[in-house]
């Protein structure tokens, strides 16, 4: 496949992208000339100078995944994205570190004035009177937003013996107990905070989170660190706040607009100080975000699921892990089921049944929704896009969980209701990876999902077998595998056939027509 990287990529991440597709690098470039070229690529890799808007995604007839190196995504309109079926990754453990320790060495400059007691120094002034800060110790500060950075501040500013006041809604009791932090809700942030810093990414919610409301609500004297990303704070009025002596000073690496204006008026401010975006700016940081998103290209260009993926539901490693054995039987499992189907689908249910109930099941419901999607939409559907297509089509999804099981450790079954009737599908692993399908609409199999499947429900009656493998054998169609499914009700049972090549139509009739078959599906599964 072919990659393009359009933003300055560390060489180690862009090494791990050639070793397997081919890669073009191209810096630079203007939005008219990505729209040119990015019909030819499968996969792109930016920074925060891309824009990748949805004129370019809707452009780009073939890719599949943006990679993100780096944390935030707003330079990217990941709805878009995610309505294509465009995977969009980001790379969040590779700056952690590098961000967490800017914010604290800008939360301890503006501190103690270190910037404007170097400048004056170096202008040949000695003002120590000038340049009278204030200790950390004692002071709360309030973090907004505790993810993997605010987490990471919050730890180094225990170290100076502050008391932390955390804002995170996703945030249980327990962990913020855990982290030694109090939560509370951004007013009483505002009220009690002497710092205050953001680790939120930019999004409709948080635009302009603070506020001239926000800063009227503050205490006065607040010290306030920016290293999240620009737009959260509003700047207009920020400067407002600082003349007004609610803000003592801030402390700024990220703005509105980059690269900022230098008419800005906050550089006319001496109690504000600021860096260039430096957040990420580590050689360790450069080669992490790098490396973190290339592994993460290639895996969403195998088609494997990407634990890093932005539009989708977030996933922990150790979920990964247990249910990737499970991902291409379910997707398989889909594809049977519409096959089996008859009429308008307009419910989709996943039973979990085991172990497998205990976990996030989310991405393998995603899976199981592409297969049964894919053979009747003309658009391309994947983890990323099933649930809005379904959706958009009034398909109804639903996941249904139990610790009970009949035959198998872990059982899935995929339930699909029609307008005129319903079908089921039940698959489970065979020693640790050998996914089978063991149930077709109540009757007993054993199926490797592989290859071509001849279904054919028929009355238990002698010599149906020998019926329908004489049409087989008379059009030179080979079977590779066979079995009789039996109910619980005595009367009818199922035929499944593995074959070699597809049946030709006329066959297929002939076979339809024979006394006591109740009806035929041809499946053809995707390889793996």
């Amino acid at each position: 496949m072919r990659i393009l990287v359009t933003d300055k990529v560390s060489e180690h991440g862009v090494e791990i992208l050639r070793a397997e597709h081919d890669v073009d690098v191209k810096n630079n470039l203007t939005s008219e000339e990505l729209l040119n070229i990015i019909p030819e690529y499968d996969a792109l890799v930016v920074r925060s100078e891309t824009k990748v808007t949805k004129g370019v995604l809707e452009t780009a007839v073939n890719l599949k995944v943006v990679g993100r190196a780096g944390v935030g995504v707003d330079n990217i309109d990941v709805p878009a994205a995610t309505k294509k079926g465009v995977i969009v990754l980001n790379a969040p453990d590779g700056n952690t570190v590098a961000a967490t320790e800017h914010t604290v060495a800008l939360m301890l400059a503006l501190a103690r004035n270190i910037p404007q007691a170097y400048r004056s120094l170096k202008e040949g002034k000695w003002e120590r009177s000038k340049f009278v800060g204030v200790e950390m110790r004692g002071k709360t500060l309030g973090v907004i937003g505790l993810g993997r950075i605010g987490t990471g501040v919050a730890k180094r500013a225990l170290a100076f013996e502050m008391n932390i006041l955390a804002y995170d809604p996703y945030l249980s009791d327990e962990r913020a107990k855990d982290l030694g932090v109090e939560l509370a809700d951004l007013d009483e942030i505002y009220r009690r905070a002497d710092f205050l810093t953001f680790h939120l990414p930019l999004t409709a919610e948080t635009k302009y989170l603070v506020n001239r409301e926000a800063f009227a609500k503050m205490k006065k004297g607040i010290r306030i660190v920016q290293c999240a990303r620009g737009g959260i704070i509003e700047e207009q009025a920020l400067i407002e706040a600082l003349h007004e002596g609610i803000v003592a000073g801030a402390a700024i690496d990220v703005f509105e607009k980059e690269p900022v204006d230098p008419e800005n008026p906050l550089f006319t401010m001496g109690q504000v100080i600021f860096t260039p975006h430096l957040g990420a700016s580590t050689k360790e940081a450069q080669v992490g975000v790098a490396v973190d998103v290339a592994e993460g290209v290639l895996t969403a260009l195998r088609g494997e699921p990407v634990s890093t993926a932005v539009n989708l539901a977030p996933i922990s490693p150790q979920v990964l892990k247990f249910i990737r054995p499970y991902l291409d039987l379910v997707k398989k499992m889909g594809n049977l089921a519409v096959h089996l189907a008859e009429g308008r689908i307009h419910t989709i249910e996943a039973l979990y049944n085991g172990d497998i109930g205990e976990v996030d099941t989310k991405m393998l419901t995603l899976a199981a929704l592409t297969g049964v999607l894919n053979p009747i939409l003309q658009e391309d559907v994947n983890i990323v896009n099933a649930q809005t297509l379904a959706k958009a089509r009034g398909v109804k999804v639903r996941e249904i969980k139990s610790q009970e099981t009949e035959n198998f450790a872990n059982e899935i079954t995929l339930r699909v209701v029609t307008d005129k009737r319903e079908h089921r599908v039940t698959g489970a692993l065979f020693g640790r990876a050998e996914g089978r399908i063991v149930m077709i609409d109540g009757h007993r199999v054993d199926v490797e999902p592989q290859g071509w499947l001849l279904i054919a429900p028929h009355i238990d009656h002698p010599g149906m077998v020998g019926k329908l493998g004489t049409v087989l054998g008379e059009n030179q169609i080979n079977i590779t595998g066979m079995q009789v499914g039996r109910t619980e009700e005595a009367g009818t049972n199922m035929m499944v056939l593995g074959i070699d090549q597809e049946i030709p139509n006329a066959a297929l009739l002939k076979i339809r027509a024979l006394d006591g078959i109740l009806g035929t599906r041809l499946v053809k599964f995707a390889e793996s």
